[in-house]
């Protein structure tokens, strides 16, 4: 993997492949980094390989990239470190596919540079369905670990900033935790979702982003091994027709 640093924040990436860029968000949480792909019913640094740049990232302080935890740190300072990769390597316009957390991600690609966003698959996105609590642990998991980098950090204030507090009434986390339903409803990037199905990624999130989304459809099954490959399929399709 290569990296760069920016803000004292160092950011590992592996960038392959020639065509349009697609940017690569990992499922995982906050261990969103490359390596997972390869626990998911498909990794896209292989199914695509041919026909596009692949562009894929370690999010800070997941896998191999790390950055310090600043005050008001949440959404937002994560978009920036997306976006700064993509401008050190040179690509302005860009389609991007995220798994899980990548969903939320994608959501503030799209708000702070909808203009370079041609296309967004979002697999199984996560999304508010009495979860909250479940979202609060895998936060709590995760920085069991990264306090002993980060000691003076404030976790608390962080996890509500990314998922927010148990009575929080902020629009955004009442739906996919970095958009609103009002914000989704102004999309108008073309939009592929493959509906999730369990507690982190209710399928009702799926839904409800294709029916408020301007631009938007649904796969159905795509996570069995039947069903992978007419869903790669279809991504692909998806993918290239949006990159013209």
């Amino acid at each position: 993997m290569a990296s760069f640093v920016r803000n004292n924040t160092t950011i590992h990436y592996e960038d392959s492949g020639s065509g349009p860029a697609l940017l690569l968000i990992a499922p995982g949480g906050m261990r969103s980094h490359v390596g997972v792909w390869e626990k998911a019913p498909f990794n896209p640094l292989r199914e695509f390989a041919a026909g596009f740049r692949t562009v894929a990232m370690d999010q800070r302080n997941a896998g191999q990239s790390h950055g310090p935890i600043e005050p008001g740190m949440g959404w937002d300072q994560h978009t920036q470190d997306q976006l700064a990769l993509l401008d050190e390597l040179g690509i302005q316009r860009f389609l991007v596919m995220g798994m899980c957390i990548g969903g939320a991600y994608i959501a503030g690609l799209i708000r702070a540079a909808k203009e370079r966003v041609m296309g967004a698959v979002l697999l199984q996105p996560i999304g508010l369905e009495n979860n909250r609590d479940a979202f609060h642990q895998m936060f709590d998991n995760w920085a069991v670990e990264a306090k002993s980098k980060h000691p003076q950090a404030d976790f608390e204030a962080y996890k509500f900033a990314m998922f927010g507090s148990p009575d929080s009434t902020e629009p955004r986390q009442q739906f996919l935790f970095n958009a609103s339903r009002d914000e989704v409803r102004a999309w108008t990037t073309p939009i592929l979702v493959a509906k999730g199905n369990d507690l982190y990624h209710p399928e009702s999130t799926s839904r409800e982003v294709v029916r408020l989304a301007r631009n938007a459809s649904l796969i159905e099954e795509w996570k069995q091994p039947d069903s992978t490959p007419v869903a790669v399929k279809q991504i692909g399709e998806f993918l290239t027709a949006a990159a013209d």
